[in-house]
């Protein structure tokens, strides 16, 4: 019984036995069916795509309005009118409050008058400097008009005359003018100053005559209405010529008187007759006494020129001082218009009423620093701060996205209006304030509520892109693995997804990039990868080998190192 026992328990353990190590045989193999071989690794990949790049920096603050004043008076006065309320919707300029006009109403009426007595005593001083200037002008031309009408018949009888005189009375070869010098000289010796003659006196009287043919042109060529300089030179060398004119006539006359003395005295039988040097004399005499009063005539006129030039000079300090006069009393005019205006209180731009003060009615005395009442813009910003690393790629006018925490739903666009140039610091860190204004209007946001705003700094079409996980970098060099064999992939499209796909290694290589801008979800590619091109973005290893990673990773650097 014992044997039999012990049998039929042998039978079962070798059938136990036998069934267990089946168990065991297959668990085996089905654990090598599912987890696969231990150098086998699975990852997620991604095809690089061109797409629009987005770099933005965030925030969050709360709403304000562009603009909040308080509304005070610049002077003092009498409250005669309040009229706003709270609440009020007003355009900029429109009246809020008035003050007492009536004195400063006579202020400027007190400035008005000053100023027009001082712009006449300007144009008086003015006008009588130059109206006298102008006189003179006119009674310099008129003296040369006169001049030369007396002095161009003149001088052709003086042209006669010294026809004459260059020529002999008495048939010899020696002119008249000639033989008064030969004589004179011969009785008088040295006492006789005949130099004025050197050159011969033919020589003289057609130097002077050209002379004043060449004037003349110069006075035929100006008007009473021309400018006072040209009147100027004409007018001086007209008196220069007269003057010389007059003592070319000066010296022939003295020259014939002095002949006729010394024929008197000595006694002497001249061939030229004493009537025909007495004529020449009394001629030349008239001649002298005609352009002397030319010469007075031209001379005074000068001379009326110059004072009443220099009356102009003189009176230009007091025209100075009066057009001093004058710009004091534009200022004081002024002064008094804009007291006057700031007795007008009106809004400084559109907005709203945010709070009258109830206090001040009608009949009020008040002070420059009363506040009257707040008016606030419609237009409303979000203020917040950023931290020195953002702030750096603010700029004015770029846009902006705002979402509100107390508005479910409310998405508005808004544009960066100013950023501030000095941080604030706060327990060690800096921060700066950044201002966006709204590009659209909502009644529902009010000032306070608190916000987040999405900053676009920079974005980027058609830029080539990347996921962030599959860019690495190793020694300042950005490198990806490139899947080489797109079937690989495409073999074992069921299996893509979370879980990962299979690769072989042989497929894989690591491909050197160069990078561009990035965001917080892709990296922008510039050179060393395709569109199109495939890369891995995350390595799925099996959980059994925990140094599989790595010794993969190791394995990467190595190939990195190859590639390099």
């Amino acid at each position: 019984m014992i044997s039999k026992l012990f049998k039929q328990i042998f039978r079962h353990k070798l059938i136990t036995g036998i069934i267990l190590l089946l168990i065991i045989s297959g668990g085996y193999f089905g654990y090598q069916k599912l987890t696969g071989d231990k150098n086998t690794a699975k990852y997620i990949t991604a095809t690089i795509k061109k797409d629009i790049l987005i770099i933005s920096v965030s925030g969050s603050g709360q709403v304000s309005v562009s603009n909040q004043v308080d509304i005070k008076p610049k002077v003092s006065g009498d409250v005669v009118y309040v009229g706003v309320k709270n609440g009020q919707e007003i355009k900029a300029g429109v009246l809020i409050a008035q003050l007492d006009t009536r004195d400063a109403q006579k202020a400027v009426q007190g400035a008005e008058v000053n100023l027009a007595d001082a712009e006449l005593t300007l144009k008086n001083t003015k006008g009588k400097a130059e109206e006298s200037l102008a006189t003179a002008y006119e009674n310099g031309f008129n003296v040369l008009t006169e001049t030369f009408k007396d002095l161009s018949p003149t001088m052709s009888s003086i042209k006669d005359i010294f026809a004459t005189l260059l020529k002999s009375s008495y048939s010899s070869e020696e002119n008249d003018i000639d033989y008064y010098q030969r004589l004179v000289r011969l009785y008088n010796g040295d006492s006789a100053d005949l130099s004025y003659w050197g050159g011969g006196a033919e020589s003289k009287y057609l130097n002077v005559q050209a002379q004043f043919d060449s004037v003349q042109k110069e006075y035929w060529a100006i008007s009473q209405s021309s400018p006072y300089n040209q009147i100027d030179i004409v007018l001086n060398q007209t008196c220069d010529i007269t003057k010389t004119l007059l003592e070319l006539v000066q010296q022939a006359n003295n020259l014939i008187e002095q002949y006729q003395s010394l024929v008197e005295k000595e006694n002497l039988m001249p061939p030229i007759s004493i009537n025909t040097s007495n004529g020449q004399v009394s001629q030349l005499s008239d001649f002298r006494s005609l352009i002397v009063k030319r010469v007075d005539a031209l001379s005074t006129a000068k001379l009326s020129l110059v004072d009443k030039k220099e009356a102009v000079d003189k009176a230009k300090l007091d025209i100075e001082t009066q057009y001093l006069a004058v710009e004091q009393a534009e200022h004081a005019l002024s002064d008094a218009k804009e007291n006057l205006s700031q007795h007008y209180i009106c809004a400084p731009f559109d907005g709203i009423i945010a709070e009258v003060n109830s206090d001040i009615k009608a009949g009020d005395s008040i002070l420059t620093n009363t506040v009257l009442a707040t008016i606030i813009t419609k237009q409303k910003i979000a203020e917040i701060s950023l931290n020195e690393i953002d702030v750096a790629k603010i700029k004015i006018g770029q846009k902006a996205n705002i979402t509100f925490d107390s508005i479910e739903g409310l998405n508005i666009t808004g544009e960066v209006v100013e950023a501030d140039t000095l941080g604030q610091v706060s327990q060690g860190v800096v921060t700066y304030g950044v201002e966006i204004a709204f590009d659209t209007q909502d009644e529902r946001i009010k000032p306070g509520m608190s916000l987040s705003v999405v900053i676009i700094t920079a974005a980027k079409q058609n830029a080539l892109l990347v996921p962030n996980s599959a860019v690495e970098q190793q020694g300042g060099i950005y490198y990806m693995q490139v899947v080489d064999d797109a079937a690989a992939i495409e073999s074992n499209q069921a299996a893509t997804n979370v879980s990962g796909v299979i690769i072989p290694a042989s497929s894989l290589r690591a491909q050197q990039v160069q990078v561009g801008l990035s965001n917080d979800i892709a990296t922008e590619i510039i050179s060393g990868l395709k569109e199109g091109d495939i890369v891995v973005t995350r390595t799925i290893s099996s959980n059994s080998n925990t140094t599989q990673n790595q010794s993969q990773s190791n394995g990467q650097g190595q190939m990195f190192k190859m590639m390099r």
